[in-house]
Order: C-alpha cells, then sequence, then structure tokens
C-alpha cells in the first residue's frame, strides 16, 4: 500500500491492516519456497525412476547420461512451460478484477466503500469501525486498499509468470541432477546402491522441509515421500531389468 494510503489510516486501525499485510508477505514467501522444494522433489523422483530403470537394461554410461538428461532437460521445460500458463492465467485474472474495482471506484465510489466496509465487517470489525476504516483508506491509494482486503491482491505486487517459470526450471533442474550424477559418477558397481542411498536422503530432506513449511508432522510426510520415491525406483529398475533381459 502507498504512503498516502497509510496516512490516512485511523491510529487504532493500523496494528489490524499491518498485521494482514506481513502475514500476506510472510505467506508468498513461505509459498514461493513450499514451491521451490515440491520443484526440486520432482526432479529427484523423475529423474530417478528414470535413470535406474535405465541402469536395469543396461550399464552403459553413455547411455545412462543421455537418458538423464534428457529426462532433466524435458522435465525442467515442462514444469517452467507449465508454471507460465498457469500463473500467466492468474495475472490475467487479477488483472481483470483490478479494472473491475478501478471502474467501480470510478463510477461509485460510494457503493465501492460501502462494500469495503463489509469485507471489513466479514473480518470482524463493528459496522461503524468498519465504514470508518472504509472511508479513510478510500481517501487514500482507494485501488490498492480495495483490492487487497476484498480480493487479496497488492497491484504492486501481482504474480510474474516469468520469475515463476524460471524457478520451477531451477528447482526442478536441482532435483534433477542429484540422482543424475550419483548414477553417472559411481564405478558400475556401486552405481545402484549409490543412487538410491542418495536419492532416499533427498526426498527424506524434502519431506521434512516441506512439512515444516506447512507446519505439519514432518515424519509421516518423510515417510510418504520416501516410500513414493523407493516404489517408483522398484517399479522402473524392474521394468528395465525385464526389456534388457528380452532384449529390447
Amino acid at each position: 500500500m502507498s504512503a498516502a494510503g497509510r496516512d490516512h489510516r485511523p491510529a487504532n486501525v493500523c496494528p489490524v491492516t499491518e498485521h494482514e499485510e506481513s502475514r500476506g508477505s510472510l505467506s508468498g514467501r513461505l509459498n514461493w519456497l513450499r514451491a521451490g522444494v515440491l520443484g526440486a522433489n520432482d526432479g529427484v523422483v523423475s529423474t530417478a525412476g528414470l535413470v535406474v530403470g535405465v541402469a536395469g537394461a543396461t550399464g552403459s554410461r553413455s547411455a545412462l547420461l543421455t537418458a538423464g538428461l534428457a529426462g532433466l532437460l524435458s522435465g525442467s521445460l515442462s514444469m517452467a512451460a507449465g508454471e507460465y500458463v498457469s500463473v500467466s492465467t492468474q495475472r490475467d485474472s487479477e488483472r481483470a478484477k483490478l479494472a473491475m474495482e478501478e471502474r467501480e471506484l470510478a463510477e461509485s465510489p460510494q457503493d465501492a466503500v460501502a462494500e469495503l466496509a463489509r469485507a471489513y465487517e466479514g473480518k470482524g470489525l463493528s459496522p461503524g469501525l468498519a465504514r470508518q476504516v472504509a472511508e479513510e483508506l478510500s481517501r487514500g491509494d482507494a485501488l490498492t486498499a480495495h483490492a487487497e482486503a476484498e480480493f487479496g491482491i497488492d497491484p504492486d505486487e501481482l504474480t510474474n509468470p516469468w520469475q515463476a517459470a524460471g524457478a520451477s526450471f531451477l528447482s526442478f533442474t536441482v532435483g534433477a541432477l542429484l540422482p543424475l550424477l550419483a548414477i553417472v559418477l559411481p564405478p558400475a558397481g556401486a552405481r545402484l546402491a549409490v543412487t538410491v542411498a542418495a536419492v532416499v536422503a533427498a526426498l527424506a530432506i524434502c519431506g521434512w522441509v516441506s512439512a515444516r513449511l506447512g507446519e505439519a508432522r514432518p515424519l509421516p510426510a518423510v515417510l510418504r515421500n520416501v516410500a513414493g520415491g523407493s516404489i517408483a525406483m522398484a517399479v522402473t529398475y524392474v521394468a528395465g531389468t525385464l526389456l534388457g533381459a528380452a532384449g529390447v
């Protein structure tokens, strides 16, 4: 919210609105961090399943490297493209809501103030105080005040599809590099064991971090994450072994 908007707040309203802004900012940062952890987790699982499956069919280091790099690139690009489309749609929706609110403020300012007052009543303020808050905020940066209260949108901090796509690409790539390096760097006899150990450790860490960010119990999240990744690796390894034995 602009300085003008803050200057027109009544003294007894500042703690409420400043707390909401701080909470919203923290929530946004945690969501980005959680998305990064989940993207890295996807990179670990999908690439591990791919390279372990190929390892079941062949011991060729070049084949493992080729398959791993192909999986890394296709997965990271797919994640980036999907995130770009999703966030672009969200941004278009946010812009449409802002345009609608701007028209309402220009054409029916009193109706807009009444709507904002109802929004604050829904947050627990008394009707009189809610009306006072709405009128005071509307004298400053009215669009920001209305957009934040009614839609949870800050006009100065709209979602950025390029930023989201880049973050998804980077997080998936970081996660995918671990199983790829674990399968191609060790000697042939230790590849599978090193990869499984590295992937299980990475999945445990991702599960723990995501649970902590979501304020949930870490142990169930860690167990689910490790179990899911282990099953994926086991299934693809068996499939690769059978295909390799069949000479496919």
